[in-house]
């Protein structure tokens, strides 16, 4: 039964494969002959490829992928059952945490903010990194050392973390999306002076990176 099962997986990510190389070349615009030439291949392989009727060849697969201007991982990847995924939530903070399954060192945090941001950079933090955010609601003030921006709901910012940095609210309280690359999620997880969590660093007052 297991191998009957198995065989059934095999088959569906051999057809999901076949499908993401014609839905990537029909994305570029690439007829058969276009990505075939690219490919090194004739175009009657590839439409057999595409269409099922040949052999899916691991070198072929290698070629397709770098002509696809993508990888080999990401043509064979499995789709994942775990499409959905709930936050973790920590209430005393008023914080939703989702993890980022496709690349590990990512994450996203939603958190609401209700006082404005401290004027002094002294006040401030700055840690290796990059992030992003987006205004869900309200309207934000982000400080970057002695720069000051207002950032309006369905607005976005972006900056390396070793600025120093604070973000708040103006003119009532404002919700916020945040996606911190690895170094930048690290230094959250510290608070000034000591190892403390990330939540030491972020209350539902106000936000310092």
């Amino acid at each position: 039964m297991k191998h009957e099962e198995a065989g059934v997986e095999d088959g569906q990510l051999d057809s999901l494969v076949r499908t993401r190389i014609r839905a990537l070349r029909v994305a570029q615009g690439w007829s058969l002959e276009e990505l075939a030439g690219r490919a090194n291949l004739s175009q009657s392989s590839l439409s057999r490829i595409e269409n099922g009727r040949r052999r899916l060849a691991l070198d072929q697969l290698v070629t397709l992928a770098r002509a696809l201007d993508t990888t080999l991982d990401q043509l064979v990847e499995n789709a994942s059952a775990d499409v959905v995924v709930s936050p973790m939530i920590d209430a005393a903070h008023g914080l939703l945490r989702w993890p980022v399954k496709g690349d590990p060192g990512m994450s996203v945090m939603r958190q609401r903010l209700t006082d404005p941001p401290p004027g002094n950079p002294a006040q401030m933090r700055a840690h290796p990194g990059h992030e992003w955010l987006v205004v869900l609601s309200g309207t934000a003030v982000l400080m970057l050392g002695h720069r000051r921006f207002r950032v309006e709901t369905n607005q976005a910012a972006e900056f390396p973390t070793m600025t120093p940095h604070a973000i708040g609210a103006e003119g009532g309280p404002c919700e916020i999306l945040g996606i911190f690359d690895r170094d930048a999620r690290r230094g959250h997880q510290k608070t000034p002076g000591a190892g403390g969590s990330e939540a030491d660093c972020t209350d539902t007052q106000g936000y310092i990176g």
